[in-house]
This record gives C-alpha cells, sequence and structure tokens, in this order.
C-alpha cells in the first residue's frame, strides 16, 4: 500500500495518506451529520451537524494515526526498522522492513496498538463525561462519546486473533513461543485470519439479505480484505521458509548498468544500452555512488522539447525513497518491502559502492530454482 501524498514525519516515521481515506473520511462525517447528530439532538442549522461532524472525522484519523504510531515507535525501540505509515480505507498499516527477533518482540508490537485504541476510548469517555457535567453543547459531547466508543470498537476487534489483525501478530507471538517455529505459527495466524474473513463475509451477505445493506455491504468488504491479506501473509511466509539463510548476493543482478546523474534524457533514451535492457537504471553520482533509480517511463514523459536539458538527476527517485539492501542481507527479510513496478526495484549497496539490483522476478527466479534443486534430492534425481 503506497501513499498518495505524505504528511512529512512524526517520531521520526514517514507517514502517508492513501486516496481512499477520503472515503471513510466522507462516510464517518455523512453519517455523523445527517444521521446520528440530528437524530439525538434535533433542531440545530445543518452547518452546526456537519461543522461537528468533519471535526469528529478528523480526531478518528488521528487516533488511526496514533495506534499505528505506537506499532512504529515500538517496532523501532525493539531493533526494527520501519518502512512508512499509510492510512486507507480500512484504517492504518506500519510497514516494518523486518520481522521481530523473539516472540516477546512481537508480542510488545502487536499488543500495544490495542491498547492505545483502548486509551484513547477512556480518555474521550472521560472527556465526554467532564462536557457533560459541565454543560458543554449536546452536539460536542455526541461526537466526543462517538469518539469514545469507535476507539474501543476498534481496540476491541483488532484484539481479534486472527491475522493481519494486531491480535493475530497476538496469536502468532504465542504459536512463536509454544512451537519455536515461527513458520508454523504464521501459518496458524493467517489460517485464523482466512476462518475470520469468511465469517465476516457469510455475515454481511445474510444482513445484505435481511435488508441490512450498508452494514451488510461494509462487513463483506472488511472479511474480503482480511481474506486477502491473511491468504498473503501466508504465502509470504511459506516464501520467507524456502529462502530462510539465502543472502541478497544470490538473488541480485551484478553490477547492473548504470546512468550517470548528470545525463541529458535525451541522451538516455537515445543510447541501445538504455532502451533495450531493462525497465529501470540505478543513478550514480560523479564518483559512482548511487544516488537514486530513473525508469524509462520516467524519462519518457518527459516532453521531447526538454528532453536535451533535462538531467536524470531531475527525474530519479531519490536514493531516500529506494529500498537499499546490503548483499548479505537476508534475502528473506526483503519480501516484506518488495512491490511490483520498475520504480521499487532495490538497490543492492556495499559500502556506498553499488553491487547489484534486485527486482520482484529475481526473487521468484531464486525461489523457483530453490524448491526445484530441493525436490531433486538426490534419491529421486533424474538420470
Amino acid at each position: 500500500m503506497r501513499a498518495t501524498f505524505g504528511l512529512g514525519r512524526i517520531a521520526g516515521v514517514r507517514v502517508g495518506v492513501h486516496w481512499s481515506v477520503l472515503l471513510i473520511f466522507a462516510i464517518i462525517a455523512f453519517g455523523l451529520a445527517e444521521g446520528r447528530l440530528p437524530a439525538v439532538y434535533p433542531g440545530h442549522p445543518w452547518v452546526a451537524y456537519w461543522a461537528v461532524g468533519l471535526l469528529a472525522a478528523v480526531v478518528f484519523l488521528a487516533s488511526l494515526l496514533a495506534h499505528e504510531l505506537a506499532h512504529a515507535v515500538l517496532a523501532r525501540r525493539n531493533g526494527i526498522d520501519v518502512d512508512d505509515i499509510v492510512l486507507w480505507l480500512l484504517g492504518g498499516v506500519a510497514r516494518i522492513k523486518t520481522e521481530a527477533p523473539n516472540p516477546a518482540a512481537e508480542l510488545r508490537i502487536a499488543g500495544i496498538g490495542p491498547l492505545v485504541s483502548l486509551a484513547l476510548g477512556g480518555l474521550f469517555t472521560l472527556v465526554a463525561w467532564l462536557l457533560k457535567v459541565a454543560s458543554a453543547p449536546g452536539l460536542v459531547v455526541e461526537a466526543v462519546a462517538w469518539l469514545a466508543g469507535i476507539n474501543i470498537l476498534l481496540a476491541i476487534f483488532n484484539a481479534i486473533p486472527a491475522a493481519p489483525l494486531d491480535g493475530g501478530r497476538l496469536l502468532r507471538a504465542f504459536l512463536w513461543w509454544r512451537t519455536g517455529d515461527r513458520l508454523r505459527a504464521t501459518t496458524g495466524a493467517t489460517a485464523a485470519g482466512r476462518v475470520f474473513g469468511w465469517f465476516l463475509v457469510v455475515l454481511g451477505l445474510l444482513l445484505f439479505l435481511r435488508g441490512v445493506v450498508f452494514s451488510g455491504l461494509w462487513l463483506v468488504l472488511i472479511g474480503w480484505f482480511l481474506v486477502g491479506v491473511a491468504t498473503a501473509e501466508g504465502r509470504q511466509a511459506q516464501l520467507r521458509g524456502v529462502l530462510a539463510g539465502v543472502p541478497v548476493r544470490h538473488a541480485m543482478t551484478p553490477d547492473p548498468v548504470t546512468a550517470a546523474g548528470d545525463l541529458t534524457v535525451a541522451d538516455f533514451l537515445a543510447g541501445p544500452s538504455y532502451r533495450y535492457r531493462h525497465s529501470a537504471f540505478p543513478v550514480v553520482d560523479a564518483r559512482g555512488t548511487p544516488a537514486g533509480l530513473v525508469t524509462l517511463d520516467a524519462a519518457r514523459r518527459v516532453p521531447e522539447a526538454l528532453r536535451d536539458t533535462v538531467s536524470m538527476r531531475k527525474i530519479m527517485l531519490p536514493l531516500s525513497q529506494v529500498t537499499v539492501v546490503g548483499p548479505d542481507d537476508p534475502l528473506a527479510d526483503l519480501l516484506p518491502r518488495m512491490e511490483p513496478g520498475a520504480e521499487h526495484r532495490v538497490l543492492v549497496v556495499d559500502r556506498d559502492r553499488l553491487v547489484g539490483i534486485v527486482s520482484a522476478s529475481d526473487i521468484s527466479r531464486t525461489v523457483t530454482w530453490l524448491m526445484t534443486t530441493r525436490a531433486e534430492t538426490p534419491g529421486r534425481r533424474r538420470r
């Protein structure tokens, strides 16, 4: 899940928002302004309902951000690097670069999110009570009470032991501790996630058939999402098992073709080394140090009239936005960070020297080779 636009950094973690957040924001604001608030406190101007509804929606998204920030901050304290946090349609996701080192760390990182949501629910409950005692406007009290309830529900829902929910991470930590096998623990947690997801899909369809259209469709959407993500996590866990102990250098394309930072787009597109071989190229400075990544599509989007004056440096993805690993890093730890598309190539750097590049297809070929090699045991090898 990539952010549509960024919000900057909070506590050292890059925070972004996916466009789908606008949908959940609109649903919350509309539901409060046109539904709950007028039903409980009728007779107010529509402007008042919408002002309170919009403000409550903003605070709710801030609550989601606090939930994900808690995961990210605690992950970093446990020695795990965090790529970023992205808020989207069904909440938020903190993308970490590596797995937790042990079950205890997994337990702490997974458990902090629901605890933060529960604490926020308690805080909003207290604020709602204080506002009511102080005879504050009813619309404000109701909005704060709604924020209390939704955060408590968020904590309870996320604590359900089914991946990819936080409860699924807690279940994985427990199974990991009991069995000592992280792969088996992940398989168990993702299986629970698929079961729970299908349960929500069936429940949503039943509600839809009974005439509860919106709630039914919403449950179907959430359930379908859980099934998809849990299935993807299960497959990724199997791949991690296959790639266990394999370093990045065994999958990378060594000594990739590079483009100089001061090379013009015109020369880049005219050069046969660039036009016919690959779809993305590392960009290096005058000393050969990697500076970023450029794709053929990005170069072709430059208007022809400007190609003689625009350089690679101006159209490249800067190194800060490119995934960079070392040649001896575990290839399995790279899996969660890989995404399809030329712009998501991974650069392999050893002491500021570019030594290779990795694509999703490189990993697929490595997995296929490993599975084929392991399947052809000496007793079964063809002659």
